[in-house]
């Protein structure tokens, strides 16, 4: 761009108040506060100004082009944080898209309990203060076997109000194959020193003995604790004393034992350790998320005895991490699921998802490509074998196996098709593999939902 088509365009830039004059400034200032807009207006025919000092084509420079530019601008800065969107990815834990999908049962339990006033504190029968979690604890001991329970905001508070509560001011000895980071790098050293709590490692990175945690005791020693390593396996020449071994090791001490659980299991589903072996086994507290596995809302569960559970109630920090009339509802309505006399059945979006069978997935897969070929003619569409992933640390390891749709753009690559899927009226996330995009039928949810695939690929191309 020369200087003379520089100063060219920029006697063409509007001024900010012939944008301002526009049918559609006027429409916009019918819905949106008019300082908003304004402020949109001006940001326009600033980024307009300083693309032309930087020597690009600013594209149409009349007055109702900045506007609707700016229109673009508000709509993008209003777009909802929390929206919803198509989960094509294959990962049914998506830590990204919310993790568990809530049943439609929970759903529909937000919708009747909460349209109004809710009783989520007080005893119908006699009009007293209650604990608000009381009828999620009872659901857990049910579960469970466990004596007693209670529930915080997610599995990390869980874990400092537990180790807090059990031996602030002490040790706790941990494997060292167990000084796991979780995402936010969350690590558990960071967490002993956020509990008061001093960490006593024990063994090495693939092999801890019974006997390395007997030796650590000493006269400061106020908890044995296990953490599960959910989001990674150490596979090989390994070896770790099993929880009952702990236990036992404890009461020949006098020193409590906490199960730090992660992902948490109602259910077997191997390699999973199930939250009964634990309570089986006698471990004083154990502690999980409820909305991994359990496919409830972002929650952490503490079970265990009822005089720990007590003493984490009596905790100041408990009310620090306390959950909300929403997060009991939907944990209530999906623990619920559980009482069913063969587990939770296809009205739990996550367990459903797990175990589907990859021929039945096969066969969506080839019928969501053939439709796709027919209807979107300018696409390479095909399919493939892959696998799927159960994501947000849970089952490390452990890939299932799936058929997934591969697509190709004319016009663009691959990066630039996902992410005009992820721009859509109803945003479309993908893998993307060897230049070509992946959709995964695994985790579209229903029918409904590959409908909705297909109109976000007419919508960009």
């Amino acid at each position: 761009m020369s200087p003379v088509d520089k100063k060219t365009l920029l006697r063409q830039l509007p001024r900010v108040d012939a944008v301002l004059a526009t049918a559609e400034v006027a429409s916009m200032k019918s819905q949106l506060r008019a300082d908003l807009v304004d402020d949109a207006v001006r940001a326009e025919v600033d980024l307009a100004r300083q693309t032309i000092l930087d020597e690009k084509d600013p594209g149409e420079l009349d007055p109702s082009s900045i506007a609707r530019h700016a229109a673009a601008r508000l709509a993008r800065l209003l777009r909802p944080g929390v929206q919803h969107c198509l989960n094509a990815t294959g990962v049914v834990l998506h830590t990204g898209l919310g993790r568990a999908v809530y049943p439609p049962a929970a759903v529909e339990a937000l919708q009747r309990e909460l349209s109004g006033y809710s009783v989520v504190a007080v005893d119908i029968e006699n009009n007293q203060r209650l604990r608000r979690e009381t009828a999620v604890s009872r659901l857990i001991a049910m579960l469970t076997g466990a004596e007693a329970a209670t529930v915080v905001n997610n599995n990390a508070a869980a874990t400092v109000i537990a180790l807090n509560t059990m031996a602030a001011g002490r040790e706790a000895i941990l494997s060292r194959g167990q000084l796991v980071e979780i995402g936010g790098s969350f690590r558990m050293p960071e967490v002993f020193e956020a509990a008061g709590v001093t960490l006593a490692e024990v063994g090495t990175t693939n092999r801890t003995h019974l006997r390395d945690y007997e030796r650590a005791i000493n006269e400061n020693t106020g908890l044995l604790l296990r953490v599960h390593p959910s989001n990674y396996k150490v596979i090989g020449f390994t070896s770790e004393p099993g929880i009952d071994e702990m236990v036992a090791l404890g009461r020949e001490h006098g020193i409590p034992v906490m199960d730090d659980l992660g992902a948490g299991a109602l259910v077997e589903l191997d390699p999973e350790p199930p939250i009964t072996a634990s309570i089986e086994a006698g471990a004083d507290l154990i502690t999980c998320s409820g909305d991994k596995l359990i496919g409830g809302a972002q929650s952490g569960i503490i079970l265990g005895s009822k005089h720990w559970i007590d003493k984490v109630r009596r905790n100041p920090l408990f009310r620090t991490y306390r959950v909300d009339k929403m997060t009991l509802t939907v944990l209530e309505a999906t623990l619920r699921l559980f009482l069913e006399p063969d587990g939770p059945g296809d009205g739990h979006p996550t367990w459903r998802m797990l175990r589907t069978d990859p021929a039945e997935l096969k066969k969506r897969a080839e019928a969501l490509a053939a439709r796709i070929a027919k209807e979107l003619p300018a696409l390479t569409v095909g399919t493939r074998p892959d696998f799927s992933q159960v994501g947000s640390g849970s089952l490390p390891g452990e890939s299932l196996p799936t058929t997934v749709v591969t697509l190709q753009h004319p016009e663009r690559n691959a990066a630039q098709f996902a992410r005009a899927l992820r721009l859509g009226t109803v945003p479309v996330f993908t893998r993307i593999v060897d230049e070509s995009v992946l959709c995964d039928p695994r985790t579209l949810l229903h029918a409904g939902e590959e409908d909705e695939l297909v109109a976000a690929l007419k919508e960009i191309s």
